[in-house]
């Protein structure tokens, strides 16, 4: 190819890219499509580079675009630079030919320092991201590790981000008896243990749905310990302050000591009398269902679903959550601190979370419930409820632009069956960020429900197990993920991925977490950014049909996780810096995302922890707004 010819070449390349319309570019996650054309071009080979592509290395490498037009003139920059790089290449190329055998290695190596400085210099030109505490101003240093992330099962090596992970996995598993039975909370060595040397029951789900996908040699036992463990463990006496809590009540951990004296392994549950809140964990019992039936679902072993003590165990769990009460609400009234959110965050009341686990267990448990006179009237119990639960979540916990509108028209003081404002919400009580925070096509599942009260705040967890246990209806599954994509930078912003949003400052903080220290504002479970929570935000995008979603969370994950230590969460309002009190080479923070990779490489593993939606529960009616396209 002629030195004319590869001119006229690039500037057609040129003037094709310059038609890109700018706006519509992406925000950068991951690898882009400008890091690849640079790594993936053959090493320039040249001794001497021209004193016109450095002055353009130069001039372009401080370059910082603030508008349309600023853009435009940094893509013609960069473009200019490639062509006069090109145009080098060119003329190395057929000066090269001529020549019967290389000088130096240093010309058959890939150009040695000059030419790897000059694509690095290329790629720091394109790609223009904000500076974070273990990446630097420039995406330079971390290109290599981005592009060459392996998955499960792929080419081995120390730099495999997935064989990392699995090692750093097997060093926190725990064994009694010589057989493992679950995983420790983390394991740090550069700080006390405190609790994280106990195996905690919401932990470990990860870390059981990762042994379970695992390929090719899935590792079924650790589940199926976990869970005959756990289940023992239930049936203590659990005492706290002369005060018995309830038969059915799961650990919220539990650790294995020594005994010296009797020389065997012996189990030491806390059942939240060891908590910083003192609440027993409501969540417990739930995901202990939900995990028997991904076990049972992943190994088709049903002896285990079907054993007389496992269905005992079931049925405590669900007798005690069934129970008659005074409530007038099918929604599960709970304490502060009593599911994964274990401090004082004002989700005392109905908060999501519960509700969705609540629901997701009891469809659960329909399936794997043995039929006999006695659970025949259980599963009747079980039926009513889901019915009664589904339909009061979708129509009062759902929000969107229209319902919105609806809430912030609301007469109060209403007395009659046909009130339109049945929880007396009073309208000035909403808070000024929903408006903004709102989008047209979009909504979710707000926190908490009960008499003259909305919590407003965005939960990922309860949205997604909503979206998993099918509570949430199709057209709602397609506006939660509408309104995570319109709101990225605060769902997901540079860490995903956020708790809970917004977070609480002033004197909201002061009075609804007692000024907690540790719950800062954009901190921990007050707006912090959580990694364990990628492999939930992963499986309700593939039920979703929208598995780009999970792909791009991902990508953000694999650019500094393993980098920062396996951090427990990240603080700060866009997730940029590693938590003030977080936990590293965190198990769960591990092990969420193995499954949320294991899961978009082969998304049949979303059957384990994914229900198909039950056609017999009547659906809401969903309006939109005259002004909603």
């Amino acid at each position: 190819m002629s030195m004319s010819d590869t001119s006229e070449k690039v500037q057609s390349s040129v003037s094709d890219e310059l038609q890109f319309p700018m706006d519509e570019v992406e925000p950068i996650t991951g690898t882009s499509p400008a890091v690849k054309s640079v790594s993936s071009k053959a090493p320039m080979q040249q001794s001497d580079t021209t004193d016109e592509i450095w002055r353009n290395i130069e001039n372009n490498r401080d370059f910082v675009p603030k508008n349309r037009d600023d853009r435009r003139e940094g893509l013609e920059r960069t473009t200019t630079l490639e062509s006069a790089v090109r145009v080098e290449e060119a003329a190395y190329d057929s000066s090269k030919q001529s020549q019967s055998a290389p000088e130096s290695p240093e010309e058959t190596d890939g150009g040695g320092q000059d030419g790897e400085e000059l694509i690095r210099g290329s790629v720091e030109n394109k790609l223009i991201l904000k500076p974070s505490p273990s990446v630097g101003t420039s995406l330079v240093n971390l290109v290599p590790e981005a592009t060459s992330a392996k998955s499960n099962g792929s080419e081995s090596g120390s730099s495999s981000m997935m064989d990392d992970a699995w090692g750093l996995l097997r060093t926190s598993f725990v064994y009694f008896q010589k057989k493992p039975v679950g995983t420790l909370a983390a394991v740090d060595p550069s700080t006390d243990d405190l609790n994280y040397n106990q195996v905690f029951v919401r932990d470990f789900v990860p870390t059981a749905l990762a042994c379970l996908m695992k390929v090719p040699d899935p590792e079924p036992e650790i589940v199926k310990n976990f869970l005959l463990k756990t289940l023992h463990l239930q049936g203590w006496k659990k005492t706290i302050d002369n005060f018995t809590l309830g038969e059915g009540v799961m650990p919220a951990s539990f650790k294995v000591l020594y005994d010296s004296i009797q020389k065997k392994d012996v189990l030491k549950a806390d059942f939240g009398g060891s908590a910083i809140g003192r609440v027993a964990p409501v969540d417990s019992g739930f995901w202990w269902i939900i995990l028997l039936r991904s076990y049972t679902k992943c190994t088709g072993d049903y002896t285990l679903s079907e054993d007389p003590e496992v269905q005992k165990g079931m049925k405590l769990i669900l007798d005690l959550c069934l129970s008659d009460g005074f409530d007038t609400f099918p929604t599960l009234l709970c304490a502060d601190g009593c599911s994964m959110i274990d401090r004082r965050m004002g989700i005392y009341g109905y908060p999501i979370e519960i509700q969705a686990l609540f629901f997701f267990a009891l469809r659960c448990a329909q399936q794997m419930l043995k039929e006999d006179a006695d659970s025949n009237k259980l599963i009747k119990r079980i039926e009513r409820r889901i019915t009664a639960l589904s339909y009061h979540i979708r129509n009062y916990y759902w929000l969107d632009f229209t319902q919105l509108n609806n809430i912030y028209r609301y007469k109060t003081e209403e007395y009659s069956h046909t009130a339109v404002n049945k929880f007396n919400v009073i309208p000035e009580s909403i808070p000024y960020w929903v408006f903004d925070f709102m989008p047209l096509r979009g909504g979710y599942f707000i926190g908490n429900v009960s008499p003259a009260r909305m919590d407003f705040r965005w939960f990922l967890v309860g949205n997604c197990i909503a979206i998993l246990s099918s509570l949430a209806t199709m057209a709602q599954t397609t506006a939660i993920m509408d309104l995570v994509e319109e709101r990225w930078e605060d769902l997901i912003g540079e860490m995903p991925l956020k708790i809970t949003y917004p977070a609480l400052e002033g004197y909201e903080w002061n009075i609804v977490t007692g000024c907690d220290p540790k719950n800062t504002h954009w901190s921990y479970h007050n707006g912090g950014s959580w990694p364990v929570l990628l492999w939930l935000l992963t499986a309700a995008c593939i039920k979703a049909g929208r598995p780009q979603i999970a792909k791009r969370a991902i990508e953000l994950v694999e650019q500094r996780l393993s980098k920062d230590g396996w951090p427990e969460y990240y603080d700060g309002k866009k997730g940029r810096y590693v938590g003030k009190q977080a936990r590293k080479h965190q198990t769960w923070s591990i092990s969420g995302y193995l499954v949320a990779k294991l899961m978009i490489e082969n998304p049949s593993n979303l059957a384990m922890i994914s229900l198909e939606e039950d056609k017999k529960i009547e659906k809401p009616r969903l309006t939109r707004s005259a002004s909603c396209p």
